[in-house]
Protein backbone atom coordinates (compact mmCIF):
# COMPACT_ATOMS: atom_id res chain seq x y z
CA UNK A 1 0.00 0.00 0.00
CA UNK A 2 1.33 3.36 -0.99
CA UNK A 3 0.67 6.74 0.56
CA UNK A 4 0.65 7.91 4.13
CA UNK A 5 0.07 5.28 6.77
CA UNK A 6 -3.20 5.89 8.66
CA UNK A 7 -1.62 5.25 12.05
CA UNK A 8 0.97 7.96 11.46
CA UNK A 9 -1.81 10.49 10.82
CA UNK A 10 -3.20 9.75 14.27
CA UNK A 11 0.16 9.90 16.04
CA UNK A 12 1.75 12.86 14.24
CA UNK A 13 0.77 16.51 14.24
CA UNK A 14 -1.89 17.21 11.63
CA UNK A 15 -1.08 19.67 8.83
CA UNK A 16 -2.75 23.06 9.00
CA UNK A 17 -2.92 23.47 5.24
CA UNK A 18 -6.35 22.49 3.82
CA UNK A 19 -4.94 20.98 0.63
CA UNK A 20 -2.50 18.84 2.62
CA UNK A 21 -5.34 17.58 4.85
CA UNK A 22 -7.37 16.64 1.78
CA UNK A 23 -4.43 14.73 0.34
CA UNK A 24 -4.16 12.75 3.57
CA UNK A 25 -7.90 11.99 3.46
CA UNK A 26 -7.59 10.77 -0.15
CA UNK A 27 -4.64 8.57 0.84
CA UNK A 28 -6.53 7.05 3.77
CA UNK A 29 -9.59 6.48 1.57
CA UNK A 30 -7.43 4.46 -0.82
CA UNK A 31 -6.13 2.40 2.09
CA UNK A 32 -9.66 1.85 3.40
CA UNK A 33 -10.83 0.70 -0.03
CA UNK A 34 -7.93 -1.71 -0.31
CA UNK A 35 -8.63 -3.14 3.16
CA UNK A 36 -12.35 -3.50 2.40
CA UNK A 37 -11.49 -5.41 -0.77
CA UNK A 38 -9.21 -7.69 1.22
CA UNK A 39 -11.99 -8.28 3.77
CA UNK A 40 -14.46 -9.13 1.00
CA UNK A 41 -12.01 -11.65 -0.47
CA UNK A 42 -11.65 -13.27 2.94
CA UNK A 43 -15.47 -13.45 3.15
CA UNK A 44 -15.37 -15.33 -0.15
CA UNK A 45 -12.88 -17.75 1.40
CA UNK A 46 -15.18 -18.26 4.41
CA UNK A 47 -18.01 -19.20 2.05
CA UNK A 48 -15.69 -21.56 0.16
CA UNK A 49 -14.60 -23.31 3.37
CA UNK A 50 -18.16 -23.66 4.65
CA UNK A 51 -19.45 -25.07 1.38
CA UNK A 52 -16.73 -27.75 1.46
CA UNK A 53 -17.72 -28.75 5.02
CA UNK A 54 -19.82 -31.96 4.82
CA UNK A 55 -21.75 -30.89 7.93
CA UNK A 56 -22.83 -27.58 6.36
CA UNK A 57 -26.15 -27.86 4.51
CA UNK A 58 -27.39 -25.45 1.81
CA UNK A 59 -30.31 -24.51 4.08
CA UNK A 60 -27.99 -23.16 6.75
CA UNK A 61 -27.27 -19.45 6.87
CA UNK A 62 -23.79 -17.97 6.54
CA UNK A 63 -24.90 -15.42 9.12
CA UNK A 64 -23.76 -16.13 12.68
CA UNK A 65 -25.26 -13.69 15.23
CA UNK A 66 -22.82 -14.71 17.98
CA UNK A 67 -19.80 -14.11 15.72
CA UNK A 68 -21.11 -10.67 14.74
CA UNK A 69 -21.70 -9.79 18.41
CA UNK A 70 -18.15 -10.82 19.30
CA UNK A 71 -16.69 -8.73 16.46
CA UNK A 72 -18.70 -5.65 17.45
CA UNK A 73 -17.75 -6.05 21.12
CA UNK A 74 -14.09 -6.20 20.17
CA UNK A 75 -14.44 -3.15 17.89
CA UNK A 76 -15.93 -1.19 20.78
CA UNK A 77 -13.03 -2.14 23.03
CA UNK A 78 -10.46 -1.16 20.39
CA UNK A 79 -12.16 2.09 19.36
CA UNK A 80 -9.69 4.98 19.96
CA UNK A 81 -12.16 7.74 19.02
CA UNK A 82 -13.06 10.40 18.12
CA UNK A 83 -16.10 8.55 16.68
CA UNK A 84 -18.28 7.16 19.48
CA UNK A 85 -18.67 3.42 20.04
CA UNK A 86 -22.21 3.20 18.61
CA UNK A 87 -21.16 4.94 15.39
CA UNK A 88 -18.12 2.71 14.93
CA UNK A 89 -20.17 -0.43 15.66
CA UNK A 90 -22.80 0.69 13.12
CA UNK A 91 -20.11 1.22 10.47
CA UNK A 92 -18.65 -2.24 11.04
CA UNK A 93 -22.09 -3.84 11.00
CA UNK A 94 -22.64 -2.35 7.56
CA UNK A 95 -19.23 -3.64 6.42
CA UNK A 96 -20.10 -7.12 7.66
CA UNK A 97 -23.51 -6.86 6.00
CA UNK A 98 -21.93 -5.97 2.65
CA UNK A 99 -19.39 -8.79 2.92
CA UNK A 100 -22.10 -11.28 3.88
CA UNK A 101 -24.21 -10.16 0.91
CA UNK A 102 -21.14 -10.83 -1.25
CA UNK A 103 -21.07 -14.42 0.08
CA UNK A 104 -24.83 -14.94 -0.18
CA UNK A 105 -27.45 -12.23 0.46
CA UNK A 106 -29.69 -12.80 3.45
CA UNK A 107 -33.44 -12.59 2.95
CA UNK A 108 -35.34 -11.12 5.89
CA UNK A 109 -39.13 -10.90 6.31
CA UNK A 110 -40.50 -7.74 7.92
CA UNK A 111 -43.86 -6.10 8.45
CA UNK A 112 -44.68 -4.12 5.32
CA UNK A 113 -45.20 -2.47 3.00
CA UNK A 114 -41.96 -0.53 2.88
CA UNK A 115 -41.90 2.38 5.29
CA UNK A 116 -42.45 0.72 8.68
CA UNK A 117 -40.49 0.90 11.91
CA UNK A 118 -40.00 -2.85 11.52
CA UNK A 119 -38.14 -2.17 8.28
CA UNK A 120 -35.81 0.18 10.18
CA UNK A 121 -35.29 -2.50 12.84
CA UNK A 122 -34.46 -5.10 10.18
CA UNK A 123 -31.87 -2.78 8.65
CA UNK A 124 -30.43 -2.11 12.12
CA UNK A 125 -30.15 -5.86 12.74
CA UNK A 126 -28.78 -6.96 9.36
CA UNK A 127 -27.49 -3.85 7.61
CA UNK A 128 -28.38 -2.66 4.13
CA UNK A 129 -26.86 -5.77 2.52
CA UNK A 130 -29.89 -7.87 3.46
CA UNK A 131 -32.79 -8.30 1.04
CA UNK A 132 -36.08 -7.44 2.75
CA UNK A 133 -39.33 -9.26 1.98
CA UNK A 134 -42.37 -7.34 3.20
CA UNK A 135 -45.33 -9.20 4.68
CA UNK A 136 -48.81 -7.78 5.39
CA UNK A 137 -48.88 -8.84 9.06
CA UNK A 138 -46.91 -10.31 11.94
CA UNK A 139 -48.34 -13.87 11.56
CA UNK A 140 -47.27 -13.76 7.91
CA UNK A 141 -43.69 -12.96 8.97
CA UNK A 142 -43.72 -16.08 11.17
CA UNK A 143 -45.10 -18.17 8.29
CA UNK A 144 -42.47 -16.90 5.85
CA UNK A 145 -39.64 -17.97 8.17
CA UNK A 146 -41.29 -21.30 9.07
CA UNK A 147 -41.76 -22.17 5.39
CA UNK A 148 -38.08 -21.52 4.58
CA UNK A 149 -39.17 -18.69 2.32
CA UNK A 150 -36.66 -16.37 4.01
CA UNK A 151 -33.62 -16.74 6.24
CA UNK A 152 -34.89 -14.63 9.15
CA UNK A 153 -37.80 -12.45 10.22
CA UNK A 154 -38.11 -9.31 12.34
CA UNK A 155 -41.22 -8.49 14.42
CA UNK A 156 -42.06 -5.99 17.19
CA UNK A 157 -42.23 -7.55 20.65
CA UNK A 158 -42.65 -4.81 23.23
CA UNK A 159 -43.14 -1.04 23.45
CA UNK A 160 -42.02 1.00 26.43
CA UNK A 161 -45.32 2.94 26.45
CA UNK A 162 -47.94 0.39 25.42
CA UNK A 163 -46.37 -2.87 26.57
CA UNK A 164 -46.11 -6.15 24.70
CA UNK A 165 -47.42 -6.82 21.20
CA UNK A 166 -49.93 -9.58 21.92
CA UNK A 167 -50.01 -11.00 18.38
CA UNK A 168 -46.23 -11.53 18.53
CA UNK A 169 -46.44 -13.30 21.91
CA UNK A 170 -49.28 -15.52 20.70
CA UNK A 171 -47.40 -16.33 17.49
CA UNK A 172 -44.29 -17.23 19.49
CA UNK A 173 -46.37 -19.57 21.67
CA UNK A 174 -47.76 -21.35 18.59
CA UNK A 175 -44.52 -21.48 16.59
CA UNK A 176 -41.38 -23.63 16.63
CA UNK A 177 -39.21 -20.69 15.54
CA UNK A 178 -36.38 -19.45 17.73
CA UNK A 179 -35.36 -15.97 18.80
CA UNK A 180 -31.95 -15.14 17.32
CA UNK A 181 -31.46 -11.47 18.12
CA UNK A 182 -32.94 -8.22 19.35
CA UNK A 183 -33.01 -4.54 18.37
CA UNK A 184 -34.19 -1.55 20.39
CA UNK A 185 -35.52 1.33 18.30
CA UNK A 186 -36.47 4.82 19.43
CA UNK A 187 -39.95 5.46 18.04
CA UNK A 188 -40.62 9.04 16.93
CA UNK A 189 -44.12 9.41 15.52
CA UNK A 190 -44.99 11.99 12.86
CA UNK A 191 -48.36 13.26 11.68
CA UNK A 192 -48.21 12.78 7.90
CA UNK A 193 -50.64 14.37 5.44
CA UNK A 194 -51.25 14.75 1.72
CA UNK A 195 -49.73 18.00 0.32
CA UNK A 196 -53.31 19.24 -0.35
CA UNK A 197 -54.73 18.07 2.98
CA UNK A 198 -57.29 20.23 4.84
CA UNK A 199 -56.72 21.52 8.36
CA UNK A 200 -58.93 18.83 9.90
CA UNK A 201 -59.07 15.21 8.68
CA UNK A 202 -62.04 12.93 8.23
CA UNK A 203 -60.12 10.07 9.88
CA UNK A 204 -56.67 9.45 11.37
CA UNK A 205 -55.12 6.07 10.54
CA UNK A 206 -52.13 4.17 11.86
CA UNK A 207 -51.02 0.90 13.43
CA UNK A 208 -52.96 0.27 16.66
CA UNK A 209 -49.83 0.61 18.81
CA UNK A 210 -48.92 3.95 17.22
CA UNK A 211 -52.43 5.33 17.77
CA UNK A 212 -52.14 4.30 21.43
CA UNK A 213 -48.68 5.87 21.73
CA UNK A 214 -50.11 9.23 20.56
CA UNK A 215 -53.42 9.09 22.41
CA UNK A 216 -52.95 12.23 24.54
CA UNK A 217 -51.67 14.32 21.63
CA UNK A 218 -54.59 13.27 19.45
CA UNK A 219 -57.10 14.00 22.25
CA UNK A 220 -55.67 17.51 22.57
CA UNK A 221 -55.39 18.38 18.86
CA UNK A 222 -58.13 16.34 17.13
CA UNK A 223 -60.84 15.57 19.69
CA UNK A 224 -63.77 13.66 18.24
CA UNK A 225 -61.99 12.71 15.01
CA UNK A 226 -62.30 9.01 14.13
CA UNK A 227 -59.14 6.92 14.59
CA UNK A 228 -58.77 3.72 12.58
CA UNK A 229 -56.17 1.01 13.09
CA UNK A 230 -54.55 -0.51 10.00
CA UNK A 231 -52.00 -3.36 9.66
CA UNK A 232 -48.94 -1.06 9.51
CA UNK A 233 -47.90 2.59 9.52
CA UNK A 234 -46.78 2.27 5.93
CA UNK A 235 -50.28 1.09 4.96
CA UNK A 236 -51.57 4.19 6.75
CA UNK A 237 -49.21 6.39 4.73
CA UNK A 238 -50.49 4.79 1.53
CA UNK A 239 -54.06 5.68 2.47
CA UNK A 240 -53.09 9.27 3.23
CA UNK A 241 -51.32 9.52 -0.13
CA UNK A 242 -54.54 8.47 -1.88
CA UNK A 243 -56.99 10.61 0.12
CA UNK A 244 -56.20 14.16 1.40
CA UNK A 245 -58.86 13.82 4.12
CA UNK A 246 -56.98 10.89 5.70
CA UNK A 247 -54.14 11.80 8.10
CA UNK A 248 -51.57 9.13 8.98
CA UNK A 249 -49.12 8.54 11.83
CA UNK A 250 -45.74 6.90 11.33
CA UNK A 251 -42.02 7.35 10.72
CA UNK A 252 -40.65 10.30 8.78
CA UNK A 253 -39.14 8.11 6.10
CA UNK A 254 -42.62 6.68 5.35
CA UNK A 255 -43.72 10.23 4.54
CA UNK A 256 -40.78 10.60 2.18
CA UNK A 257 -41.54 7.32 0.42
CA UNK A 258 -45.21 8.11 -0.10
CA UNK A 259 -44.92 11.80 -0.99
CA UNK A 260 -46.50 13.08 2.22
CA UNK A 261 -45.81 16.18 4.29
CA UNK A 262 -44.99 16.00 8.01
CA UNK A 263 -47.46 18.41 9.61
CA UNK A 264 -46.46 17.71 13.24
CA UNK A 265 -43.28 16.03 14.49
CA UNK A 266 -42.62 13.74 17.45
CA UNK A 267 -46.23 13.53 18.58
CA UNK A 268 -45.73 10.44 20.76
CA UNK A 269 -46.85 11.01 24.35
CA UNK A 270 -43.61 9.67 25.82
CA UNK A 271 -40.40 11.29 24.56
CA UNK A 272 -38.46 8.10 25.40
CA UNK A 273 -40.87 5.92 23.41
CA UNK A 274 -38.91 2.77 22.44
CA UNK A 275 -39.87 -0.53 20.82
CA UNK A 276 -38.03 -3.81 21.19
CA UNK A 277 -37.92 -5.96 18.06
CA UNK A 278 -36.82 -9.59 17.89
CA UNK A 279 -35.20 -11.61 15.12
CA UNK A 280 -36.85 -14.94 14.23
CA UNK A 281 -34.86 -17.89 12.89
CA UNK A 282 -34.86 -21.66 12.58
CA UNK A 283 -31.45 -22.54 14.03
CA UNK A 284 -30.18 -22.03 17.62
CA UNK A 285 -27.52 -19.37 18.18
CA UNK A 286 -24.26 -20.33 19.87
CA UNK A 287 -23.02 -18.47 22.95
CA UNK A 288 -21.34 -15.11 22.37
CA UNK A 289 -20.22 -14.49 25.93
CA UNK A 290 -22.90 -11.87 26.64
CA UNK A 291 -26.31 -13.44 26.02
CA UNK A 292 -29.90 -13.60 27.17
CA UNK A 293 -32.38 -16.49 27.03
CA UNK A 294 -36.14 -16.32 26.44
CA UNK A 295 -38.39 -18.95 28.00
CA UNK A 296 -42.05 -19.90 27.63
CA UNK A 297 -43.45 -21.61 30.72
CA UNK A 298 -47.00 -22.78 31.39
CA UNK A 299 -48.53 -23.38 34.82
CA UNK A 300 -51.97 -24.02 36.26
CA UNK A 301 -53.71 -21.19 38.11
CA UNK A 302 -53.04 -22.16 41.72
CA UNK A 303 -51.44 -20.47 44.75
CA UNK A 304 -47.65 -20.32 44.63
CA UNK A 305 -47.37 -21.38 40.98
CA UNK A 306 -45.32 -18.34 39.91
CA UNK A 307 -43.03 -18.42 42.94
CA UNK A 308 -42.21 -22.07 42.24
CA UNK A 309 -41.08 -21.03 38.78
CA UNK A 310 -38.75 -18.36 40.09
CA UNK A 311 -37.15 -20.23 43.02
CA UNK A 312 -34.80 -22.44 40.92
CA UNK A 313 -33.63 -19.37 38.99
CA UNK A 314 -33.09 -17.35 42.14
CA UNK A 315 -31.22 -20.16 43.91
CA UNK A 316 -28.86 -20.43 40.91
CA UNK A 317 -28.20 -16.68 41.01
CA UNK A 318 -29.72 -16.17 37.55
CA UNK A 319 -30.93 -12.66 36.79
CA UNK A 320 -34.58 -12.54 35.64
CA UNK A 321 -34.76 -9.63 33.18
CA UNK A 322 -38.45 -9.72 32.29
CA UNK A 323 -41.57 -11.73 33.06
CA UNK A 324 -44.99 -11.42 31.47
CA UNK A 325 -48.12 -13.55 31.57
CA UNK A 326 -50.59 -14.35 28.81
CA UNK A 327 -53.78 -16.44 29.03
CA UNK A 328 -53.28 -19.96 27.73
CA UNK A 329 -55.42 -20.04 24.60
CA UNK A 330 -56.29 -23.74 24.92
CA UNK A 331 -57.26 -23.73 28.64
CA UNK A 332 -59.57 -21.32 30.49
CA UNK A 333 -57.91 -19.49 33.41
CA UNK A 334 -54.52 -21.08 32.86
CA UNK A 335 -51.52 -18.93 31.92
CA UNK A 336 -48.24 -19.02 30.08
CA UNK A 337 -45.31 -16.90 31.19
CA UNK A 338 -42.70 -15.33 28.94
CA UNK A 339 -39.48 -15.00 30.95
CA UNK A 340 -36.18 -13.44 29.88
CA UNK A 341 -33.07 -14.40 31.87
CA UNK A 342 -29.43 -13.38 31.62
CA UNK A 343 -27.09 -15.94 30.10
CA UNK A 344 -27.13 -18.66 27.44
CA UNK A 345 -29.11 -21.92 27.54
CA UNK A 346 -25.84 -23.86 27.24
CA UNK A 347 -24.31 -22.20 30.33
CA UNK A 348 -24.02 -25.00 32.94
CA UNK A 349 -25.81 -23.07 35.69
CA UNK A 350 -28.74 -22.18 33.39
CA UNK A 351 -29.04 -25.72 32.00
CA UNK A 352 -29.11 -27.10 35.55
CA UNK A 353 -31.68 -24.52 36.72
CA UNK A 354 -33.98 -25.33 33.79
CA UNK A 355 -33.83 -29.02 34.70
CA UNK A 356 -34.89 -28.15 38.27
CA UNK A 357 -37.66 -25.97 36.84
CA UNK A 358 -39.31 -28.66 34.69
CA UNK A 359 -41.24 -30.51 37.45
CA UNK A 360 -43.01 -27.26 38.41
CA UNK A 361 -44.51 -26.45 35.01
CA UNK A 362 -46.73 -28.07 32.44
CA UNK A 363 -44.59 -26.84 29.58
CA UNK A 364 -41.08 -25.42 29.38
CA UNK A 365 -39.74 -24.18 26.05
CA UNK A 366 -36.56 -22.30 25.39
CA UNK A 367 -37.61 -19.72 22.80
CA UNK A 368 -33.98 -18.93 22.09
CA UNK A 369 -30.65 -17.68 23.41
CA UNK A 370 -29.02 -14.78 21.60
CA UNK A 371 -26.49 -11.96 22.09
CA UNK A 372 -27.48 -8.96 24.18
CA UNK A 373 -27.90 -6.04 21.74
CA UNK A 374 -25.20 -3.38 21.98
CA UNK A 375 -26.50 -0.72 19.58
CA UNK A 376 -29.63 1.20 20.52
CA UNK A 377 -30.83 2.58 17.20
CA UNK A 378 -32.56 5.94 16.79
CA UNK A 379 -35.85 5.40 15.02
CA UNK A 380 -37.97 7.13 12.93
CA UNK A 381 -43.39 0.57 12.27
Amino acid sequence: MGGTDAKSVIEEALPENLEAVRELIDSIDRQLLDLLSQRARLAEQVAFIKERDPDFSPEQSFYRPEREAQVLARIRELNPGPLDDDTVAWLFREIMSACLAHERPLTVAALGPSGTFTELAAIAAFGHGAKLQFEPGIPEVFRAVSANGVDFGVVPLENSTEGSVSVTLDSLADSDLLLCGEVELRIDQQLMVHPEAPDVPRVIVSHAQSLAQCREWLDAHFPGIERMAVPSNSAAAQQAAQDPEVFAIGPAFAAERHGLVVRASNIQDNAQNTTRFVVLGREPVAASGNDKTALLVSVTNEPGALSRLLVPLSEAGIDVLRIESRPARDRVWDYVFFIDIAGHRDDPEIAAALERLKPHCGQLRVLGSYPVPMISQPGGR
